[in-house]
């Protein structure tokens, strides 16, 4: 066993600019996938009206229905509004950015705490500068992966509280604006929607949603998703891992993570295309088929620290292009 005490650091550009050449070369046809799913609207209205309605059935529920539900269905739902804010902030249902925006606040509303604008903010830096510790916030802060280590109370507890580690992390971006009007309309909405479910449905009701957030994000098999994405989990040093399992179906496409690093412009339901269309470029990465059997390892296998992460000191090693405009250059620091 080797205790880790330090990243995994890399000289090589991320790969996912490089294979996004390579696809779109050999078959040009993929462009067709780019574009918007507005019906997406029609998944976050059913997701949000399902908590609304089920945390109106357990406000009078004893306190082992509220946990039982949360874990088994509010976890799930919960997830899934995870996934429809992740499409907002990559503009994937309506052509203009304010739609999208205002679709990821309502998508937010069950989860209580206000995070749809400034996960944008964050996930879009992470799209264009992987791998740099100081504007990717999906890397640990180093003396959060020093404390976790690899042990297995620890892995636990840092998946019980993995929100609450993620706002530490905002502490080493100086570079990304964090407060604005679009922040502060997500957390007056919230507010007026929190203060409306306790007034009317009681804190059985708070305490479902709020639990169903809690399990979305950690301590249940859905929190190996921030394990399967980057963590090094095989013993090549493969920097994306996909999953293939069968929680796709009610995770929206989610696990097809090679694929959508590499078309981040391409909607949740044509994500399996890529992979169907260009299986030579994806059936030879390292992937995962059950993320229930993730989580365990994570937790037991020593091997495994949140160390395991590829670091990149130079930014010039980071592909700073638009993939769905191979040819274009961007501005990735621009929100």
């Amino acid at each position: 066993m080797i205790n880790k005490t330090d990243f995994v650091y890399s000289e090589a550009s991320e790969p996912h600019r490089i294979r996004t050449k390579k696809i779109l070369k050999q078959f040009p046809q993929m462009r067709n996938l780019i574009g918007k799913n507005p019906a997406t609207i029609f998944a976050i209205i059913g997701l949000v009206a399902l908590q609304v309605v089920l945390a109106w059935v357990l406000r009078d529920q004893s306190w082992w229905w509220v946990f039982g539900a949360a874990y088994v269905i509010g976890a799930f739902a919960d997830h899934a509004l995870f996934v429809m804010i992740h499409e907002c902030a990559h503009q994937l249902l309506f052509k203009g950015r304010s739609a999208n925006r205002w679709a990821g606040i309502f998508a937010n509303l069950p989860q209580i705490f206000p995070s749809s604008i400034s996960f944008e903010r964050y996930h879009i830096k992470h799209h264009s500068f992987q791998g740099v510790h100081e504007l990717d916030a999906d890397l640990p802060n180093r003396w959060e992966a020093k404390l976790i280590n690899n042990s297995f109370f620890g892995k636990a507890i840092w998946l019980l509280f993995y929100p609450v580690f993620q706002v530490f992390r905002l502490s080493r971006l100086r570079e990304l604006q964090t407060f604005d009007w679009w922040v502060v309309a997500n957390l007056l909405v919230q507010v007026v929607f929190t203060t409306a479910i306790y007034y009317f449905m009681g804190w059985h009701a708070l305490a479902f949603l709020l639990l169903s957030f809690s399990f979305s994000v950690g301590l249940h098999p859905l929190g190996a998703r921030w394990v399967q994405e980057h963590y090094l989990t095989h013993s090549v040093e493969q920097e994306t891992y996909s999953y293939y399992g069968n929680f796709n179906a009610v995770a929206f496409n989610v696990g097809f993570h090679n694929e959508h690093h590499d078309f981040p412009s391409i909607p949740w339901n044509k994500l399996p295309q890529i992979k169907k269309t260009a299986p030579e470029y994806y059936d030879t990465l390292y992937y995962h088929t059950s993320w229930t059997k993730l989580f365990f390892r994570f937790l037991f296998d020593r091997e495994i620290s949140l160390f395991n992460r590829i670091l990149r000191k130079e930014r010039g090693k980071v592909a700073l292009t638009d993939v769905s405009k191979p040819d274009v250059e961007m501005e990735p620091a621009t929100l």
